[in-house]
């Protein structure tokens, strides 16, 4: 068995520390409290504030606990903000692609779309923002589903519909969809929530590899794949692109 990380014992005790009082603590009234060297407690401090569970008032430069821990239930990063540190990628994604570009997120079974940028052309199109699409029929949902078990098998156990012929239904194969989404780092949808339409997504995610969202694009099956019905690489490696630099965009 692996033994114990202590780096994360002492994230614990420094949390629990700030919890029993009530008045804000240095950096150095806390090493001494926990038999630190300082900078070691300082080191802590600062991953914890980092990742908003601790903040430090800038005044008097003490420590409290951090509006993060209310966070806990949730992604820690609500979907205006996802939104709004996205813009700019998924403006270049859609221009790059020549397609349409959607940022999603998990809600209740199904991706919630924050985002959508119309495919680059003179086209009808119908702006796709809090729009709901099915998580097992589409790109932005395999890929969301891949990184929360519990999630994929709440939508399983709910029944899998079918939108096309080529919709997946079998929980079994949509397991293994999952996991090939996974080892690959992105997700591929070919006819399955629309006929003719094809889709790419990756996911986004936040501090520790939290997947919080994930950006695709999706057009006509004859752009977004080749004649194997697999996706054109270099569609592929702009969508990875813009999900690593929504990533970093995130954590900063």
């Amino acid at each position: 068995m692996p033994g114990l990380i202590q780096s994360i014992e002492r994230s614990s005790a420094v949390l629990r520390l700030l919890a029993a009082g009530e008045d804000r603590l240095r950096v150095k009234e806390i090493a001494d409290a926990l038999g630190w060297p300082k900078s070691t407690a300082h080191g802590i401090l600062r991953t914890l504030e980092h990742v908003g569970f601790v903040e430090q008032d800038p005044r008097t430069a003490r420590y409290r606990l951090g509006r993060g821990l209310l966070d806990l239930a949730s992604s820690g990063i609500d979907d205006n903000e996802l939104r709004g540190r996205a813009l700019n990628w998924a403006d270049a994604l859609a221009a790059r692609s020549g397609e349409e570009a959607r940022l999603g997120v998990l809600r209740d079974g199904q991706v919630l779309v924050v985002h959508h940028v119309f495919r680059p052309d003179d086209s009808l199109q119908n702006l796709g923002i809090g729009v709901r699409l099915p998580a097992h029929a589409t790109a932005l949902g395999k890929v969301l589903l891949a990184y929360h078990a519990t999630a994929a098998a709440a939508v399983t156990a709910a029944g899998l519909d079918a939108y096309t012929r080529r919709t997946v239904t079998s929980r079994d194969v949509l397991r293994d969809d999952l996991a090939v989404t996974r080892a690959r780092g992105w997700g591929l949808s070919v006819e399955e929530w629309r006929p003719g339409l094809a889709a790419v997504a990756a996911p986004v995610r936040t501090s520790g590899g939290l997947v919080v969202g994930a950006i695709g694009i999706a057009g006509p099956v004859e752009r977004v794949t080749d004649t194997r019905r697999h996706p054109r690489p270099q569609l592929v490696d702009q969508v990875v692109a813009a999900a690593r630099s929504i990533s970093r965009e995130v954590q900063s």
